[in-house]
């Protein structure tokens, strides 16, 4: 057994999970294996929806691995980043034994599905220095060994932070809790970022699993995929323990059009123009007064510190502009997350956020 197998649960690493109609290789003109109906929905007008998903749909995996530069065999599709988090933690973590790490402030489902698996929870936080709040790597290492933690969640870019974090840096915390833990890095907002992927690491460190989505840079975020690509071994387990039929054929067959080559020529021009406008807005946000701090960010979002955040809240809402509040996550008592709209969305936003400063 290789030594990233031994990181699995001890009862789950020959489970065999549910055999569902659609995984038997079996051919046929007359479907009568899954119980499905013989008639379409009335409201179906395509008629395909009677039948049962691929699981894993062929075409979806071909695209998507090409898409991030990976074998077929790395990669598990899901409902979304928010399954595959839930996949490793109760794939990886025996309840009330195996801890997970994760680096507050930071996305929430990390800590949900720990706490549904009764995994213990330790927070590394951020440190929040000159280049932003960003991730004390020797920090967590020591933390995660001495912690007993299975699985290190990594936010590249950090979500609400922006920061993000060096492959190097990311190849020696692999180095260092190998054996011990997996590392996961979380790049859902990659596209935005100026670093490369982790996913260039798994030839040297297969204790390195990357979740991707299509949610944000692709615009597909109703479609609900997402995935996790890793060690072929490690997704093999991961797909035993997945839930039948994880992706609608409705959503994988929008997938794959939002995958087109000139539906990519069009996300590529988007993503560059976010780029832009974020650059914009930070610009913006940086002269204002009532502004304490923009943090540089890497994604499509910018995380603000404000001298009164409710008036500014406040404003941005009467202007009919909504925006995340950060207040109740550690360190963030003063800040919203503001997403980079489109160039007209920002000047919204900037106008609402003027009216405060005229206000003071």
């Amino acid at each position: 057994m290789s030594g990233l197998l031994e990181l699995v649960r001890e009862d789950l690493r020959d489970f065999a999970g549910y055999k569902s109609a659609r995984s038997e290789l079996l051919q046929g003109d007359i479907w009568l294996n899954a119980n499905e109906s013989a008639w379409a929905n009335p409201g179906d007008a395509k008629g395909s929806s009677r039948r049962y998903p691929d699981p894993q749909p062929t075409a979806l995996r071909t695209a998507l691995a090409g898409l991030y530069a990976c074998e077929e065999s790395q990669l598990l599709i899901g409902r979304g980043s928010d399954e595959a988090i839930d996949l490793l933690v109760r794939a990886l973590c025996n309840p009330g034994r195996d801890a997970v790490l994760v680096t507050p402030p930071v996305f929430g489902m990390y800590a949900v599905c720990a706490r549904l698996q009764d995994a213990p929870l330790i927070e590394v936080p951020l440190w929040d220095g000159a280049d932003g709040l960003v991730a004390d790597m020797d920090a967590i290492a020591d933390t995660a060994i001495n912690s007993n933690a299975k699985l290190v969640f990594l936010c590249s870019p950090s979500n609400p932070a922006g920061s993000a974090i060096p492959l190097a840096d990311i190849e020696r915390l692999a180095k260092r809790i190998e054996g011990k833990a997996l590392l996961v890095v979380d790049e859902a907002y990659g596209e935005f970022s100026d670093l490369p992927s982790a996913t260039t690491l798994l030839a040297r460190q297969p204790n390195i699993a990357v979740l991707r989505t299509l949610s944000k840079a692709h615009a597909l975020a109703a479609a609900r995929i997402g995935v996790v690509i890793a060690d072929a071994a490690l997704i093999d387990v991961l797909r035993r323990c997945q839930a039948p039929y994880p992706v609608p054929t409705p959503c994988a067959e929008l997938a794959l059009a939002g995958l087109s080559p000139a539906a990519l020529v069009e996300t590529r021009q988007r993503i560059a123009l976010i780029r832009s406008e974020r650059a914009r807005l930070e610009a913006a946000l940086a002269g204002m007064a009532e502004v304490r701090r923009v943090y540089p960010s890497q994604g499509n979002y910018l995380l603000v510190r404000f001298r009164d955040a409710e008036s500014a809240f406040r404003s941005l809402l009467a202007a009919g502009v909504v925006v995340r509040d950060q207040r109740a996550a550690p360190q963030l008592g003063d800040a919203l997350r503001i997403t980079v709209g489109s160039p007209v969305q920002n000047d919204r936003v900037i106008q609402a956020l003027r009216k405060v400063e005229v206000a003071a």
